[in-house]
């Protein structure tokens, strides 16, 4: 069995402190063994990523960014065997894998433009004979947390703009599926980053807390569930690092009774069930304002459910795969259950699919449950698998108010043809993604990305332009040349222009 092991200082090791599995989740079976990193092997991974910084930092911000082209074209180069290691290990259908790396590769072609995005700022004459100017200056070596439901995307929201801006980085993948964050990493060698600039370590919460811990570490990054997001930000800031922690979601789309309900119920599906429903942006909760739009909405949804198609990941004809593991599928199981338990109506049940020929694997099929109740467990924790939910309102007050009560702030979008209430309702609602008639409103690469409330610890938002400001400090440098001629006495007060 292939073992995963680490990348320290541009070479592969396999140090370890114990070993654990990693599965197919679409077969149930062991198919690599991953090599756990040891308390020795973190120090040592700071060591040499503080060992390599300060040439690292000196080099010419466009140098940094041509590495970042070429990395760009290894990427694009390799996608199949990136593709395939996440099919393996997370069972991501082909292509979904694709455009998940494909948005991965967006957020390299911005770090592209390092020389302009770190020129920072020039005032001359600020004072007689004063020039002053900022730099955005790197922090020195930064780490990043990444969770298992996207392998490629967000460890390339994290490290081509922590390099790009001259720190060196850390990558602790999920141990879940670490082949694709490892492969992606390895790249950059080839690339033409220098040994010791990226390191990468497998492990878990020991990894995790050596990594909050150590003194060596400027600045965490870290995309997972709310309660370790909570952790991740209270621990990095205790030991006085900077940390962006964005944690969990329950995503609403509020369906106005004027939309376009084809339109409106084919987005939903892709939504919602798309890479599993295990998406921190997967809309889970359909809002629907009147009982007949309700009636009609579920009642169009059924028969697109029962089309859809569950199953391995190298068969681009399935529509999403497996969840990431057993103990997951019992879990969403479990949430359908007590929904159905609490009285809400279960118009798909996708417990329990027959896969045939994986028979083993972690399949759960896509469920939609109606006249759910805000009261209801399902309703207010996140399921993180292929489940709508239907909700049923009187007006878009009640709809809006039952999202901003919602602990809760990731994502969220209205279908309507109605420009005023669009307008309203993307001014007013207590969500930090909005969607028009847009059900996934994922921001690109040169926008940030990140929710309110408790879906974000931090306060800078994930790639585009927080990103730069994540991983840079701010200097500003004043400076007088004074006429070799000219004698001032001592001035007691402040200085005024």
């Amino acid at each position: 069995m292939e073992n995963i092991g680490h990348l320290i200082n541009g070479e592969l090791r396999e140090d370890n402190a114990g070993t654990q599995p990693v599965y197919n989740p679409a077969t149930g079976e062991a198919i690599r063994e991953l090599m756990l990193a040891p308390d020795a092997l973190v120090n040592e991974a700071v060591d040499v990523a503080n060992a390599a910084f300060q040439a690292w930092r000196d080099q010419p911000a466009i140098k940094r960014a041509r590495i970042m082209f070429k990395y760009k074209q290894l990427l694009e180069e390799n996608k199949d065997e990136i593709c395939r290691l996440i099919g393996e290990e997370h069972g991501k259908i082909a292509h979904d894998a694709a455009g998940e790396l494909q948005r991965g590769i967006e957020n390299v072609e911005y770090a592209c433009a390092a020389a302009e995005l770190l020129k920072g700022e020039y005032s001359k004459n600020v004072g007689p004979s004063i020039d002053s100017w900022s730099e955005h200056q790197p922090l020195g070596v930064v780490a990043g947390i990444t969770p298992f439901n996207f392998p490629a995307m967000v460890p390339l929201w994290m490290f081509p703009m922590a390099l790009v801006c001259g720190n060196c980085f850390i990558l602790k993948p999920s141990e879940k599926d670490p082949s694709t964050s490892l492969f992606i990493a390895k790249l950059l060698k080839e690339a033409g980053l220098p040994d010791g600039v990226m390191q990468v370590l497998q492990g878990g919460k020991s990894v995790v807390d050596g990594l909050l811990t150590h003194k060596g570490i400027e600045a965490v990054s870290f995309v997972g569930s709310t309660p370790i997001a909570k952790y991740i930000y209270e621990q990095a800031t205790q030991n006085g690092k900077r940390c962006q922690a964005l944690g969990g979601a329950k995503n609403h789309a509020i369906v106005m009774p004027d939309c376009d309900l084809e339109n409106a119920a084919n987005q939903l599906v892709g939504a919602a069930y798309g890479s599993s429903g295990e998406r921190c942006m997967a809309l889970s909760v359909a809002v629907v304002v009147g009982q007949e739009t309700a009636d009609n909405l579920a009642a169009m949804l059924k028969p697109k459910l029962d089309e859809l198609r569950v199953g391995a990941f190298y068969d681009n004809d399935n529509d999403f795969g497996p969840v990431i593991s057993r103990e997951h599928k019992e879990k969403v199981n479990g949430y359908i259950s007590s929904a159905e338990s609490d009285g809400a109506t279960l118009v798909v049940d996708g417990r329990n699919p027959a896969v045939e020929g994986y028979e083993s694997g972690y399949f759960v099929g896509p469920t939609l449950i109606d006249n759910v109740m805000p009261n209801m467990t399902s309703y207010q924790e996140e399921i993180f698998g292929p489940v709508m939910q239907i909700v049923r309102v009187d007006s878009m007050q009640e709809a809006m108010t039952l999202i901003d009560n919602h602990e809760y702030g990731n994502g969220t979008c209205i279908f309507t043809r109605d420009g005023e209430a669009a307008r309203y309702f993307s001014d007013n609602i207590k969500v930090g993604m909005v969607g028009i008639n847009v059900p996934l409103p994922v921001p690109v690469a040169y926008h940030s990305f990140g929710g309110w409330k408790q879906s974000l610890f931090g306060d800078l938002h994930a790639y585009g332009p927080d990103s730069v400001k994540f991983y840079t400090r701010r200097k500003t440098i004043t400076q007088r040349w004074p006429s070799a001629n000219v004698r001032e006495g001592a001035v007691f007060s402040m200085p005024t222009l």
